[in-house]
């Protein structure tokens, strides 16, 4: 019996509130995640957006002149992997990888649908359909 039941959050840091509210905008209307909660105000805020299986937390506390690349990645599961890339483009975000198709070779192998992004905190952005 695993005693891990799955991935509960990512954590991404902010500089600051502005940076934070923007990617909580981006992820929301453009990537239509729901706002689960918000809390604290200035550098304290956080908030956790709703992935559908998972969660993303939010801080605004990050040191000015972070790397970006905190996290290595997020990769959201989507069945429209062009789609979403289209709408990143349409918001100004660099595409650090086209719409690809790959199999990895697994013992089964494992065909996808992946590409990647850089998003408005700096964040790597993988979408990521299993076909």
């Amino acid at each position: 019996m695993s005693l891990i039941k799955g991935l509960h959050h990512a954590a991404l840091r902010c500089c600051g509130k502005a940076e934070m509210d923007s990617v909580i905008e981006f992820y929301c209307r453009v990537l239509g995640m729901k706002r689960l909660r918000t809390w604290g105000e200035g550098n304290q805020a956080g908030s956790m957006l709703d992935t559908g299986n998972g969660v993303i937390e939010l801080f605004s506390d990050a040191e000015p002149g972070r790397r970006p690349e905190q996290v290595d990645h997020i990769a959201l599961a989507t069945d429209k992997v062009d789609e979403r890339v289209a709408a990143c483009v349409k918001e100004g975000l660099a595409v650090t990888m086209v719409p690809t198709d790959i199999v990895v070779p697994s013992e089964i192998p494992y065909a996808l649908r992946i590409a990647f992004v850089q998003g408005k905190a700096g964040e790597i952005i993988e979408f990521f359909h299993e076909r």
